[in-house]
């Protein structure tokens, strides 16, 4: 393999829990609830699926239905789309639902898994290219800066810039056009059966992991290192 391809959330990071989220945004706005109204709404908040890269949503509110479908085809789909699933849930002051879109995107919201610093490390090392391919609707490029981890990272292909999204593979394809490398040569890491296994159909090599907890998950990336000598 010359290339790797990398998913973001829930392979190479993981978001903060709803509660952490929440309580986040009710600090920088200068809102308090009580522990139990803190506890009650972030779990009616990750039950809504409102937090991206977390919980599903149980339910779609019709309003969105197509919306959902192509919300990271651009940041206004999936600003939208959020917000939206989020106001299901009462908060304390109206404004919070932007703030809580707004924290999500903040790099201090993402933890790296354990073992990604020091796969993206081998892989620079091993002279591997790596492109981050994620369906996203914001810039993650902070995220990867703020954590230490930019230098490693050769190309970065989202969804939202690109108005495509996984299984598609024409982001795959952009991603491989922007690495230099031939898909047969590529190998595509996520952790979305559907979504990130639409690299086949392109001709890349295809590695999924869990979408776990970063406690729970201390090792999951290492098999790509035996699979890209």
């Amino acid at each position: 393999m010359d290339a790797v391809l990398f998913d973001f959330s829930g392979t190479l990071f993981r978001i903060e829990s709803a509660e952490s989220w929440l309580r986040a945004a009710l600090t920088a706005a200068g809102l308090t609830l009580t522990e139990a109204e803190l506890t009650e709404t972030a779990r009616a908040l990750d039950h809504a699926g409102a937090l991206p890269g977390g919980t599903p949503p149980a339910r779609i509110p019709r309003e969105i239905a197509d919306v959902w479908e192509t919300r990271d085809r651009s940041a206004e789909l999936h600003r939208t789309a959020y917000t939206t699933l989020s106001r299901q849930v009462p908060l304390p002051a109206p404004q919070l639902h932007e703030a809580l879109y707004d924290r999500h995107m903040a790099p201090t919201a993402w933890t790296p898994y354990p073992d990604t610093p020091e796969v993206l490390r081998t892989l620079r090392e091993r002279g591997t290219r790596v492109a981050v391919v994620s369906n996203i609707g914001w810039d993650l490029r902070p995220v990867f800066r703020a954590h230490g981890l930019d230098p490693y990272v050769d190309a970065y292909v989202l969804s939202f810039e690109h108005g495509v999204q996984k299984p598609d593979p024409r982001l795959f394809e952009a991603a491989c056009e922007e690495l230099g490398t031939a898909p047969g040569l590529t190998l595509m890491v996520g952790d979305d059966r559907r979504a990130d296994g639409g690299a086949a159909a392109l001709g890349c090599a295809v590695h999924f992991v869990d979408h776990l907890p970063v406690t729970e998950r201390p090792a999951g990336l290492r098999p790509v290192l035996d699979r890209v000598g």
